[in-house]
């Protein structure tokens, strides 16, 4: 993760892109394309390079491939990534590339364009007796690891309401924002499961091997 990216991947101006830009829509910045990201630590989606000050991964990739489409010199903003909507709103930044989920409710004020799937994995220990998660039913009475005030966190609550309705009990809900906070939890036996970004999960567990899918859910 060399803050260098010798590797990273660049492209050309697109000449008249810049036009199809709406007038009503002003850069914060003149010359530049500035953009909110969150790195978490957690490659491969957005974290730090080795000189623990550059952000590097799939979403400052994204931003910096759009940069160089509009003719413009990429400004990556860091924001904690619960702050990004008033930021945004207030102007602060011109996108936020940070791995945002489409909701009806942001999409009332926001304008999205969508670069991957929204898929949330679960994962348990390697040695979990946990074989699959795919419905309500499977986390009832489980402790799962999860991301407050996300996508999989309202999955979570909506699940534990239809197991509560069914009869069942429902899971404890754990959060914590931090992976390797989550990834002792799992370890030491303190959560039966993690609940979160699968592009994430999955390359913790192929670069660790303590743990393993049992279920995604695309939302």
């Amino acid at each position: 993760l060399s803050p260098e990216q010798s590797a990273r991947l660049r492209t050309e101006k697109e000449p008249g892109l810049i036009g199809s830009v709406p007038e009503r829509f002003k850069f914060v910045e003149d010359s530049a394309f500035t953009v909110a990201v969150s790195p978490d630590g957690t490659p491969p989606i957005a974290t730090y390079a080795t000189d623990a000050a550059t952000v590097v991964g799939a979403d400052p990739d994204i931003a910096q491939l759009i940069a160089d489409k509009l003719g413009r010199k990429l400004n990556l903003v860091v924001v904690a990534w619960e702050d990004w909507p008033l930021g945004l709103t207030s102007r602060k930044y011109d996108a936020v590339i940070s791995n945002v989920g489409v909701t009806e409710e942001r999409k009332l004020k926001f304008d999205f364009s969508s670069y991957r799937q929204g898929v949330h994995g679960f994962y348990v220990k390697t040695d979990s007796p946990i074989t699959s998660i795919k419905e309500p039913k499977d986390i009832a009475g489980l402790r799962i690891i999860t991301d407050a005030g996300t996508i999989q966190d309202k999955i979570m609550v909506e699940w534990n309401r239809l197991n509560v309705e069914a009869g069942l009990r429902p899971a404890t809900i754990i959060y914590l924002d931090d992976t390797a906070a989550s990834s002792l939890a799992i370890r030491s036996g303190r959560a039966d499961a993690i609940f979160s970004m699968n592009s994430v999960q999955a390359y913790q567990a192929a670069l660790t091997g303590e743990t393993r899918s049992v279920g995604t859910v695309n939302a």
